[in-house]
């Protein structure tokens, strides 16, 4: 018995290093985190539980050592005291391309999630489809997006992008409810700068095609662009102070002090008595909502409107609002998609 548990010992410990400590180094190196060490920031501590710790790929080469867990740390934690589901994609294992038993992994806890009403967050650092395993990688995939479809407007589903994500690696995210990006380290692309330059002979570098300020400000994918990992994770811990656990399930509710009789006398200040005269809607939001805390979504896409969470009178609420101070806060197309995608996650929450 006390070999069983040596070896077992052993692997638990073989696990922790993913594809080995040079190439965490590596990760560290790049200001990037590890797989696990994400999920220690994350989660609230010593609340993780991990899941199929031991599984590894299905289709080993002739002499390849096993991986355990196969690119992909799984399981449940807890954030801010609520259960939550995880998977973090461990960039030191085959560029975290997803595998036929990566991305069973990745279903199993989305299934879970969906089972027991709770959050599902994915940490993405993929590189997308393992090549070797040909067409069993790509249906792993559309097992994943059946499950994000089935799981939309039940349970919120939130996506951080932590490094170079192509192809498949991003198309699940991109139909998640949040999507969080870290600039100057992650980037979402159908196919990378190479390609693009093959086929259509133009040069352009990974921050333009797929970089975070590009898709934050640019084209909308992304709803957050953090600093740093740190920044984004402790970002993400945030949103569960507004958003609820499941679509029966109500908010939070606020833990501030700010009284419902309180008056603001300094928005006669804010608001000009001249129509024609601009000003920013943010200082009329936060002189408004409880302890003046306004959790912007999308903050530097279509600016014209805003949207994002608050508390008010203790409950969560979601505020859409014209900027006067941006093209006159008038409706655009892009504004207008991105209040509506506001909207619709909070009718179905």
């Amino acid at each position: 018995m006390r070999d069983k548990l040596d070896r077992l010992a052993g692997a638990r410990e073989a696990s922790e290093l993913g594809g080995g400590a040079a190439r965490i180094a590596q990760q560290h190196a790049k200001g990037k985190l590890s797989a696990r060490e994400r999920l220690d920031v994350l989660l609230d501590d010593g609340s993780f539980v991990e899941l199929d710790r031991f599984v590894t790929s299905r289709t080993l080469g002739e002499g390849e050592s096993p991986i355990y867990g196969d690119g992909v740390v799984t399981g449940h934690g807890r954030v801010e005291g609520r259960l939550v589901y995880v998977f973090s994609q461990d960039f030191t294992v085959f560029g975290g391309s997803l595998s036929e038993a990566h991305a069973a992994k990745i279903c199993k806890i989305m299934d879970l999630a969906l089972r027991n009403g709770a959050p599902v967050i994915g940490l993405n650092d993929s590189g997308g489809a393992r090549i070797q395993e040909g067409v069993v990688s790509l249906g792993g995939y559309a097992d994943i997006f059946l499950k994000n479809t089935l799981a939309s407007g039940v349970i919120p589903q939130i996506s951080a992008i932590l490094g170079p994500c192509a192809g498949g690696a991003v198309y699940s995210p991109a139909i998640t409810d949040f999507i969080y990006m870290v600039k100057g380290t992650s980037y979402m692309f159908v196919t990378g700068p190479n390609v693009v330059k093959t086929v259509t002979h133009e040069d352009v570098t990974m921050e333009q095609l797929g970089g975070a300020d590009t898709h934050a400000g640019t084209s909308g994918v992304a709803h957050f662009a953090c600093d740093s990992e740190l920044a984004c994770l402790q970002h993400i811990r945030e949103l569960f102070r507004y958003v609820p656990s499941n679509n029966v399930e109500d908010p939070p509710r606020g833990a501030g002090r700010d009284p419902s009789d309180r008056r603001e006398a300094s928005l006669l200040d804010v608001v000009p008595d001249n129509p024609n005269k601009p000003y920013d809607m943010r200082e009329v939001i936060t002189r408004i909502v409880d302890d003046g805390h306004f959790y912007e979504v999308q903050p530097d896409y279509a600016a014209n409107i805003l949207v994002g969470f608050a508390h008010l009178g203790g409950h969560s609420v979601g505020i859409v609002a014209n900027q006067p101070a941006v093209l006159a806060g008038v409706l655009d197309i892009n504004a207008s998609l991105k209040a509506a995608r506001f909207v619709r996650f909070c009718d179905c929450f």
